[in-house]
């Protein structure tokens, strides 16, 4: 009676991913930080300077129209705070962006094309997909569930994936499907060649 108690004391409630309904395919819902900077597009950045430029152009603008007057080597700090602030919100809405395409919830042709190439690739070469890690099952589960679709939210809270773990709200099996049907064109094509 105790060893089923406790047995039932210790176990994880699931928490179903979200099966998006959007216009575009989803790709990851929580894709680790270096594959989403990778996949970042030179727009996302445009779009990111010009939100990041949005604090020091203020800053100059409000001097210009009502000056503070502080003297010498006042007013650098401040832009120099503004120019920091900027940067971060360049950063994270760069991060957003990119990351908004592997939701689904932009338009996502060119980062499907490059996540079936990457993954095929991996397989491949009998690489895992989504790469090890030293951490346990759970932990793993842990960070998914505690990171996936942050993005969304990542204005407030930035909280990004840096665990490589096996959750990511997709069938894998389209992977070794393309790779089953490329080792074969390339099996027939080396057949064709020798013959």
């Amino acid at each position: 009676m105790s060893e089923q108690t406790t047995q039932s004391a210790f176990t994880t409630p699931v928490v179903p991913d979200k099966v998006p309904t959007g216009e575009y395919p989803l790709i990851d819902n929580d894709p680790h930080f270096t594959r989403v900077m990778r996949y970042t597009r030179p727009s996302d950045w445009a779009y990111g300077l010009g939100i990041g430029s949005i604090s020091p152009a203020l800053m100059l603008y409000w001097e210009r129209v009502s000056p503070s007057f502080v003297g010498k080597g006042g007013f650098a700090p401040v832009m120099r705070l503004s120019c920091a602030i900027g940067a971060t919100g360049m950063f994270l809405s760069a991060y957003a962006r990119s990351s908004h395409r592997f939701y689904g919830a932009r338009e996502n042709r060119r980062e499907v094309d490059m996540d079936m190439r990457e993954m095929v690739d991996k397989v491949k070469k009998g690489q895992s997909l989504y790469g090890s890690s030293d951490m346990s099952e759970y932990l793993q589960g842990v960070a998914h569930r505690n990171s996936r679709y942050s993005a969304v939210f990542a204005h407030v809270i930035p909280w990004p994936n840096f665990v490589n773990h096996p959750y990511h709200g997709v069938d894998t099996a389209k992977y070794f499907r393309q790779a089953e049907l490329e080792l074969e064109q390339e099996r027939q094509g080396k057949e064709g060649n020798s013959s």
